[in-house]
């Protein structure tokens, strides 16, 4: 038992407010507990804390609040008598000492109480003894007594930065001297060697793969120069044990020197493990590298079309080739645009019918004009459109797989009627795997309590203040220290105080993504409103609220642009861990953040690709697949479900065997060994696949080689059925045609009889020919004499008749008679012309002005087309000189516009346009009206001597006769295009 206490000095007895002052500065932890009864135990039940002083308020695990009972602030106050200790003293009234290990049944802190009953209240004392030992690796928190001493501050600011970076994902650590000995390193460091032994090595002997990587020199120069050194992404082969292979990784960092009182001491290194990302990247570019290289050397034209006007979006260069132009001038361009000259001959519609029904379309042997290099040339195509469709379903563009046949439709043609195409066969195609997606490695979290020891608390003056500066120092230099790594670290940090979310701690990349904002010291939505409603505050406050930590990657946040204030979408990954207190209970948040907005963009940009070339292959109509080591598919389109009535996405992870069938597989089985072997296998074969279902297939199996070795390979097969059977038939003809062409040698021999026969014909016909033009000279002068005689005596009997004799028909049948004259004149002159052009064919024209011609033409029907009412539209300035004869061109054009004033329609007002344009060849002058128009048929030729379609107006049916023969003798033509009733146009080709 304590013994008696002695009374106080006289003169203190009265002094006001000595007991606070001692309680306030002594080193012994006092509490104030008063009972409390129950009705339940019949007596006292409990002790309630009403007041400790400061001393008190320092101790670990115990109570640091008023108000707090005593069961509930001790856990076991029964088993582990306290409780019984406290009653029995505030009972009894007497003073007695108990000693107590607490927290029990584990390491804890050992405690010696001394109890004392004052009137209504339990006084309690509470001390360490020096000599208890504390378990290995505790460090006790709130062991100094003296009240808010900057030492004790400087230890508090220090563990609180201690539990942050044993608790952080990023890969920490110090190296000391200029060897770079590990002096610290966090759990994310050690795990990402968990097989070596760093702590007190250098980093050439902890890790020697460094050395060759180059680190250890990074590390140097940053040792000797101060300068930090920012590392992005940099490789690392790291040695396994137990035999494996090494591994690859990657690693973002910073090396930044460690300075102590200014000097550099070591270096700080801050890293993040970034192989996943580096290895899922360059997977997806080779894979997409691969893709395009397949999409490029495909011996078929492939292209893409997009939207309704149809841009060309993708064209690989045998398409190029096809349209006879170059890529640059191809891509993003609208198709019709690109090839003009394909417009309006049924593209349109095909296309336009394929966006809206989604049904391909397949076609053989289409005939089409493009233009190739200055020529306009037919080609004929065999193609396939296919529907582009989104993954809702919506066809936003088409697909054409294309190959020209020109030369083998020419061929069936020249074969006398060879129906069946020859056509070009589609080579390989390679689609690259399913890009992987990479997942960002999970950090894995671990503490690791720092070990220090603690100064005895009953230790003399003098040594406890020594202790405690020296302590003080140390702890402001680790403090210092972790400060320098945490506003250092290469990721950004925070640390909300609360649950209002109060910016305690930010470090200077976290600050960097907020210019201009003021964050230490206010509440998150306060600092960050546009944060309010957005699910970042509900997984903060979830947090907050369970301790348990959150790793959100890659998640959508809004953020003012400093710039404008709009919001902006960025990415992070993210990480929420709760800041524990004293008593395990969360006090707050620690956020630790990584923006990864340029590779969410870069992955949204490749699954984009990823998708697109997705849709190419499936609406491709051959089968792609990829095939691993074990010659399971891993891959196939959609077209393999028309070939094996099976879905595609059924068909992976099964063997080809299986798929194909026992049969085809034997007949493939060696060409798949030697694509696995690392060949590129090229071969055709015919397929029995299943019973009734033989198919003929040209086939390409390309190996894909990963780091040196055959993963697997790409198969791309088409079916040639339709060519393969083509090509026999075609065969069986020419065998055909060479029996027909020993027949038509034969032939041929008669025939040289036959050209010798009509070459005498020919000479005997150009004689007659002579002979006639003669006789119609002839008879166009000698009729002219006898004819003219008549008209004098038609005009000689009119003026001996006396008036009474022309009575009745008399006057009649003159008029009849004298136009039967004139008629027969007429036709004695038109014969006349026509020797005359027979005798002109051949000769040299001077050249003549259109323009000049239409002028002169247009004055001599001037009476004719006011008459008429007529508007005449000319347009032919710009045609150049003919080579021509006036004569012959003032002809030309009379009769056509003479024509076209007399045949007008009676219902409307005559509108005859005259315009040329020049082509390569000819000079083409259209003569176009609105008049009667013509019904002309094949039974009755235009053209022809004497031939009329319209016997209501005057004329002999010879003007257009004449027209023609004067274009054709110097190498001309004229066409005639006309509708009953809507008038006609008239096209003289004069040659330039």
């Amino acid at each position: 038992m304590p013994t008696a206490s002695a009374s106080l000095p006289v003169d203190f007895a009265c002094v006001e407010g000595l007991l606070q002052t001692v309680l306030d500065i002594s080193l012994t932890a006092i509490q104030l507990w008063r009972p409390l009864s129950g009705a339940a135990e019949g007596g006292l039940s409990d002790f309630r804390l009403e007041y400790l002083n400061p001393a008190a308020r320092h101790l670990p695990d115990l109570p640091a609040r008023a108000g707090s009972s005593l069961r509930t602030s001790f856990p076991h106050p029964l088993s582990s008598g306290l409780f019984d200790f406290c009653r029995r003293v505030f009972e009894t009234g007497e003073a007695d000492s108990y000693d107590i290990d607490y927290p029990p049944n584990g390491p804890g802190n050992g405690y010696h109480l001394a109890a004392r009953r004052h009137g209504p209240l339990l006084i309690v004392s509470v001390t360490v003894p020096v000599d208890h030992a504390r378990p290995a690796g505790e460090l006790p928190l709130r062991e100094s007594p003296i009240r808010e001493s900057p030492t004790h501050r400087l230890a508090e600011e220090g563990e609180k930065l201690r539990r942050i970076f044993a608790q952080t994902p990023a890969a920490i650590c110090i190296q000391r001297g200029p060897e770079h000995r590990y002096e610290y390193c966090n759990p994310a460091y050690q795990q990402l060697f968990p097989d070596r032994e760093l702590y007190d090595r250098t980093v050439a002997e902890a890790l020697p793969e460094t050395v060759e990587a180059g680190i250890v020199d990074l590390l140097d120069n940053v040792y000797q120069t101060g300068i930090t050194y920012f590392g992005h992404e940099l490789p690392l082969l790291v040695a396994q044990p137990a035999g494996r292979p090494p591994r690859q990784m990657y690693f973002t960092c910073t090396y930044q020197a460690y300075r102590e009182d200014g000097q550099i001491v070591g270096v700080a290194t801050f890293a993040h493990d970034v192989s996943g990302q580096v290895q899922a990247r360059r997977e997806r570019e080779g894979h997409y590298r691969q893709l395009h290289e397949l999409f490029e050397q495909a011996p078929v034209g492939i292209a893409v079309f997009r939207g309704p006007q149809y841009v060309v979006e993708m064209a690989n260069p045998v398409v190029c080739a096809m349209w006879g132009r170059t890529p640059a001038q191809a891509l993003h361009t609208p198709l019709f645009e690109l090839l003009p000259e394909a417009a309006n001959q049924g593209l349109e519609r095909l296309l336009d019918g394929v966006m809206a029904t989604g049904t391909p379309y397949v076609a053989h042997e289409l005939p089409a004009l493009i233009d190739h290099q200055g020529h306009r040339d037919t080609v004929y195509w065999d193609f396939v459109y296919n529907p582009l469709r989104e993954a809702d379903g919506r066809i936003t563009g088409i697909t054409v797989v294309a190959t020209e046949v020109s030369e083998q439709v020419q061929i069936r043609l020249e074969v006398q009627g060879l129906n069946e195409e020859l056509s070009a066969t589609n080579e390989e195609l390679q689609v690259a795997n399913e890009e992987g997606l990479a997942n960002n490695a999970e950090l894995q979290y671990s503490q690791q309590q720092l070990l220090i020891l603690t100064q005895e608390l009953e230790a003399r003056v003098a040594d406890r203040t020594t202790q405690l500066q020296s302590a003080r120092a140390d702890t402001e230099r680790q403090r210092a220290r972790l400060e320098r790594l945490f506003m250092a670290a290469p990721a950004a940090i925070c640390i909300l105080d609360g649950p209002e979310l109060v910016f305690e701690l930010v470090n200077p990349i976290y600050q960097q993504w907020f210019p201009g904002r003021a964050l230490l010291g206010h509440p998150l939505l306060e600092a960050l409103p546009e944060l309010a409603g957005h699910a970042v505050l509900e997984l903060l406050h979830q947090v907050y609220q369970t301790g348990v930590t959150h790793d959100e990657p890659a998640m959508l946040v809004p953020v003012a642009s400093p710039a404008t204030g709009r919001l902006e979408d960025r990415y992070f990954n993210l990480v929420y861990q709760a800041r524990l207190d004293k008593h395990g209970r969360t006090d707050g948040l620690l956020v630790f953040a990584f923006e990864v907005s340029e590779q969410v963009s870069a992955k949204q940009a490749s699954e984009a690709n990823a998708k697109q070339l997705r849709l190419i292959t499936d609406a491709l109509p051959v089968l792609i697949g990829y095939l691993d080591q074990d010659q399971k598919y891993r891959f196939a389109n959609r077209a393999y479900e028309t070939w094996f009535n099976q879905n595609a996405a059924d068909l992976l992870g099964r063997p080809v065997r299986d798929v194909v069938g026992e049969p085809a597989y034997l007949g493939m089985q060696h060409y798949i060994e030697r694509a696995l072997a690392g060949e590129q296998v090229d071969f055709e074969a015919r397929m029995p696949y299943r019973p009734g279902v033989v198919k003929h297939i040209r086939t390409s199996f390309i190996p894909d080689v990963q780091h040196g070795r055959v993963a697997g390979f790409y198969s791309l097969v088409t079916d040639v059925t339709e060519q393969v059977l083509a090509r026999q038939q075609v065969q069986n003809l020419n065998r055909q045609l060479a029996a027909s062409n020993d027949k038509l040698y034969a032939a041929n021999a008669a025939l040289g009889d036959a050209n010798q026969e009509l070459g005498d014909t020919n000479q005997q016909l150009t004689r007659t020919n002579v002979d006639l033009d003669t006789f119609v000279y002839s008879a166009s002068h000698d009729l002219k004499d006898p004819i003219n005689n008549i008209e004098g005596l038609l005009h000689a009997l009119g003026d001996e008749l006396p008036l009474p004799g022309r009575l009745g028909d008399v006057s009649y049948i003159l008029k009849l008679m004298q136009d039967a004259v004139d008629r027969f004149k007429h036709t004695i002159e038109s014969l006349a012309d026509i020797s005359r052009l027979q005798q002109e064919h051949g000769q040299l024209a001077p050249p003549v002005r259109l323009p000049d011609v239409i002028r002169d033409v247009r004055l001599d029907l001037a009476p004719l087309i006011q008459a008429a009412g007529a508007r005449l539209y000319v347009n032919v300035e710009a045609c150049p000189v003919l080579m021509f004869s006036d004569k012959n061109l003032r002809s030309v054009v009379y009769n056509l516009l003479s024509n076209a004033l007399k045949y007008r329609h009676p219902d409307r007002v005559p509108h005859i346009s005259l315009q040329a344009r020049v082509e390569e060849r000819y000079l083409v002058l259209m003569v176009q009206d609105n008049g009667l128009g013509l019904d002309i048929t094949p039974e009755r030729p235009l053209f022809d001597l004497f031939r009329r379609y319209h016997t209501h107006v005057a004329g002999s049916g010879v003007g257009l006769y004449m027209v023609k023969k004067m274009v054709e003798n110097v190498g001309g033509k004229i066409e005639v295009e006309s509708k009953l009733g809507l008038g006609s146009t008239f096209s003289v080709y004069f040659k330039r």
